[in-house]
């Protein structure tokens, strides 16, 4: 609603970025035209007692909705999903740029933004172990959504060990960290501060990438080969054109390949309701 206005505030900011504002749907090819990175953070917010998949009609038509403009004016910018529930939000962008004939099979520029799980990974395991939490990462694969969030504890760096008890625990905590909040903010909304850091954790990394930065890498959530799942997060080596190389899964111990055993049929039920949306 005050778009124009938030514009114009941020535009005084003493940095390089040049902001403008743009409001409603009959602005947005001019919002997305010329975009290398676009990002879609678009959607109504869960309450308590409602699961991501509840959020899906209203925010299944926002991203189809958008995703359709920006097949349109920017088929080759990287696009970051945000909204809920990612796991049938990224099935249905690339739905949307395959019917617009904009889809390349050759390459990934679709990302499910899943990086709010690893923030909250390395934060709840620096908390734990007394660890200084800018020095820590836990590489989280799988969905964005209950027990398709997958942490890898044992593959964090630094290296750290847990209790088995302990790490089912931990495990539970990053998994429903999303509801925490929900829950705590009693009715008036879920994650947005905590998700604007992570949104902005992948964007820097994606344009560092998108500037021929080396070594990028980020776990997000994209089409894939390295599970029976069409669509699945692991650690991703970002470059110029979005995905330069999937890393696939790093090594887990028998606790974790259970996790993604488990995750298997919601995740995929996740991705058929995402598909089915756009064929009706």
């Amino acid at each position: 609603m005050h778009t124009p206005g938030v514009a114009a505030d941020l535009s005084h900011i003493s940095t390089k970025a040049k902001v403008t504002g743009h409001l409603g749907s009959d602005q947005l090819a001019d919002a997305v035209r010329g975009a290398d990175l676009v990002l879609i953070p678009a959607g109504v917010p869960r309450k308590p007692g409602m699961t991501r998949d509840d959020l899906f009609n209203t925010n299944a038509g926002i991203v189809r909705d958008l995703c359709e403009v920006c097949a349109e004016v920017c088929p080759d910018a990287i696009m970051g999903i945000i909204t809920n529930p990612v796991n049938s939000t990224v099935p249905i962008a690339e739905e949307v740029y395959k019917r617009k004939n904009a889809f390349n099979e050759n390459k990934i520029n679709i990302f499910g933004v899943t990086s709010l799980d690893i923030v909250r990974a390395n934060t709840f395991v620096s908390e734990l172990k007394g660890l200084d939490v800018d020095k820590i990462n836990v590489p989280v694969i799988g969905g964005h959504s209950g027990v398709t969030i997958i942490p890898l504890l044992s593959q964090a760096t630094p290296a750290v060990s847990f209790p088995q008890e302990e790490r089912k625990k931990l495990t539970e905590r990053i998994q429903n960290a999303g509801t925490e909040v929900v829950e705590a903010k009693a009715g008036a909304g879920s994650a947005t501060l905590s998700m604007a850091f992570a949104a902005a954790r992948f964007a820097y990394k994606m344009l560092d990438a998108l500037n021929g930065a080396d070594n990028r890498v980020e776990c997000a959530y994209v089409r894939s080969t390295e599970t029976p799942a069409a669509y699945f997060a692991t650690p991703l080596l970002l470059g110029k054109n979005g995905v330069e190389k999937n890393l696939g899964i790093p090594k887990t111990i028998e606790y974790e390949a259970q996790l993604i055993e488990n995750a298997m049929p919601e995740l995929q039920s996740n991705i058929k309701k995402g598909i089915e949306f756009m064929s009706k």
